[in-house]
């Protein structure tokens, strides 16, 4: 589901200067990253005008950048003109250890979870005010989901965002808490208070449930995954609502998710121990 990156707006930000020039002291970094946030799911590949105009870049510094990042292969452009992702930004985020590296500890445990439960099998992070999927794994027969990987969840009405928010830092929590409307989310949150509770709730019991009846009816468990400093991820389990409190999908994520935090407590210390010899 596309969505913006924070929802918040910044007044401070630099604004183009007339003449189609960016702002004096905007760094080409930020402008480079604009151009490749305005690929999505839903905008997979774009011309440059289209470019241009989602991102906010004048015409003229957006082909610009797109021809740079062309040559160092973050960008391709097809025959048509188009512009999509090039590999080498895989190639780059396959290093990142929040991403690929917890990924690849996790993932024998996620695909024994799968195979018990046919459903969709999710591991996020937090980055910052939302959560970024960073693996998925789905049944053909599963239900409908909504979140692609690589895809940002919104942590207040997801099961592996409540997770990740509930142990979140206070200024974080306390910003969704004082931001929080009702959507699409948890069917008993509704207000800013129910979010506040359901938080301590998920303190309390180590693991959030919810279910949900718009866009369609789901029902998600999900559990924290520790390193041993503190929450680094969120496992969880989507599922069709009819049966779900029967199918056993909460003990086994939990099970899953402690699993997945003892092996990366493991590791932890035997690269300190490493370190010190």
């Amino acid at each position: 589901m596309p969505m913006n990156e924070t929802g918040i707006s910044d007044e401070s930000s630099p604004r183009p200067r007339r003449g189609g020039k960016p702002a004096e002291g905007q760094p080409v970094i930020d402008r480079a990253f604009a151009l490749l946030k305005a690929f999505d799911s839903d905008h997979r590949a774009q011309t440059l005008a289209e470019l241009a105009q989602r991102s906010g870049i004048p015409r003229s510094s957006a082909l610009r950048i797109a021809r740079s990042l062309v040559h160092v292969g973050a960008l391709e452009r097809l025959d048509d003109g188009r512009y999509v992702v090039g590999l080498r930004l895989l190639e780059a985020a396959s290093l990142a250890p929040r991403g690929h590296g917890l990924r690849s500890v996790a993932m024998p445990y996620m695909e024994d979870l799968f195979h018990v439960t046919r459903q969709h099998v999710l591991l996020a992070v937090r980055e910052q005010h939302e959560a970024v999927l960073v693996e998925r794994l789905s049944a053909l027969d599963a239900g409908p989901v909504r979140y692609r990987v690589g895809g940002r969840l919104p942590l207040a009405s997801t099961g592996a965002g409540l997770v990740l928010l509930a142990f979140a830092p206070a200024a974080i929590q306390e910003h969704a808490i004082a931001t929080y409307e009702p959507g699409e989310g948890q069917d008993d949150i509704r207000t800013p208070a129910d979010l506040r509770r359901t938080l301590a709730e998920v303190r309390r019991g180590d693991f959030a449930f919810g279910r949900q009846s718009r866009p369609w009816e789901v029902s998600t468990v999900a559990a924290p995954v520790r390193d041993g400093e503190g929450v680094v991820a969120a496992l969880s389990v989507v599922a069709p609502s009819t049966g779900f409190a029967d199918a056993g999908y909460g003990p086994a994520v939990r099970a899953t998710a402690r699993a997945v935090s003892r092996r990366l407590e493991e590791d932890g210390h035997r690269a300190a121990h490493t370190g010190r010899a």
